[in-house]
């Protein structure tokens, strides 16, 4: 039994995928985010998975996630939303990695080097991050990138800001970008448009352009960190251990560092042995529950590193090998992301993304393993 574990359904990737996909505009094609190694689920395994469901682009932050991607064997385009630097760019194009664009110095390093690059061409509509918040600036670039025998104007972003809540804001951006779109179109008519994340691709059609860009979505998570359940999404990853040991605690008694808990009358204890090294965060001292043989059982004392206590009752039907859900379903019982999520005041992105190294990621679509 290991200590820790990933379970990952790639069947609930596809099934995600799918589902995202029919609610598109008709002719939107569907860009399927893998960064921070696949939101924690495995950047390779969620990419298979993801073309298996009809991703056409998958896309990736660094040129480094780009690069391990092309090394595992994935195909197809690969898209880095995120800044490359100079000295990181000639492994992204080694990788045949389209990039985003917004400086004109910038896209003259790209020109320089051998071999054809696909550029998409940033505009800030209001993330206020990356891309040039000026359009005339914008169209330049545009005109550089077509005028450039090594370049090739592949698609033209943006990013929305508050598409997990304020679609007001959503529509205030679409109308800075849709005037440039406008433009672009005039000289590159088959330029690929791309604005909405997960929460524009549920939220609003009209940011569907040509293609969407699904991460959390994806991977079964409610933008809105929220619940999964009424979007149809399906949690694709369930995070285990096991009881390693069970012992009494009486009144006066403590455990973990800190003496965090003192129990108040005879219980008793369940040691977990997983934690913040795990990636099971501290802020969940004396703040979450845990389910074993289907019911709900409280966290008490301090997280570690390498440990959890659980208080099991006076009278447990709890032994020493059970096997604990920390996130997912034991039962007619289910711990979701969002709901660890909202006990640390974060979001359900951080939650799945800060599991560790250290735990292992088991695949299996619906039950049957996969290599």
């Amino acid at each position: 039994m290991l200590r820790a574990v990933a379970e990952v359904n790639l069947a609930a990737i596809e099934r995600n995928v799918t589902l995202l996909r029919a609610r598109l505009r008709p002719g939107t094609a569907i860009c399927v985010v893998v960064k921070a190694n696949g939101y924690g689920h495995g950047a390779v395994q969620a990419a298979r998975a993801a073309q298996t469901a009809g991703a056409t682009t998958i896309a990736v932050a660094t040129a480094g996630e780009a690069a391990q991607l092309r090394q595992q064997g994935i195909s197809g385009p690969i898209l880095i939303l995120g800044a490359i630097s100079q000295e990181e760019l000639p492994l992204a194009v080694q990788a045949r990695a389209e990039i985003c664009v917004w400086d004109e110095r910038f896209v003259a390093s790209v020109a320089a080097l051998d071999g054809m690059t696909a550029i998409h061409v940033k505009l800030d509509s209001g993330m206020g991050r990356l891309g040039t918040r000026d359009a005339e600036k914008a169209l330049a670039i545009v005109g550089t990138v077509i005028a450039e025998p090594n370049l090739h104007l592949a698609g033209v972003t943006t990013h929305f800001a508050t598409a997990d809540g304020d679609q007001d804001f959503v529509n205030t951006q679409l109308r800075a970008f849709e005037p440039f779109v406008s433009v672009v179109r005039e000289v590159a008519p088959d330029v690929v448009v791309h604005a909405a994340n997960s929460g524009a691709t549920l939220w609003s059609q009209a940011s569907h352009f040509d293609m969407v860009r699904c991460g959390i979505a994806a991977y079964g998570g409610d933008p809105m960190n929220q619940d999964p359940h009424p979007l149809g999404l399906e949690p694709a990853l369930a995070l285990r251990s096991y009881v390693a040991a069970v012992k009494p605690i009486g009144p006066g008694e403590s455990a973990g560092y800190g003496r965090q808990f003192i129990a108040e009358h005879k219980t008793w204890l369940a040691t977990v042995p997983i934690g913040y090294g795990d990636g099971f965060r501290r802020g969940l001292t004396n703040n979450c529950e845990v389910l074993i043989g289907g019911h709900r059982y409280l966290l008490v004392g301090t997280v570690s590193m390498d440990n959890i206590t659980v208080d099991i009752g006076p009278d447990p039907h709890v032994a020493v090998g059970d096997v604990v859900t920390l996130i997912g379903v034991d039962g007619n019982e289910r711990q979701t992301a969002e709901q660890l999520a909202r006990r640390l005041d974060t979001i359900n992105y951080e939650v799945l993304c800060g599991i560790s190294d250290r735990v292992p990621r088991r695949y299996h679509r619906d039950g049957v393993p996969v290599a």
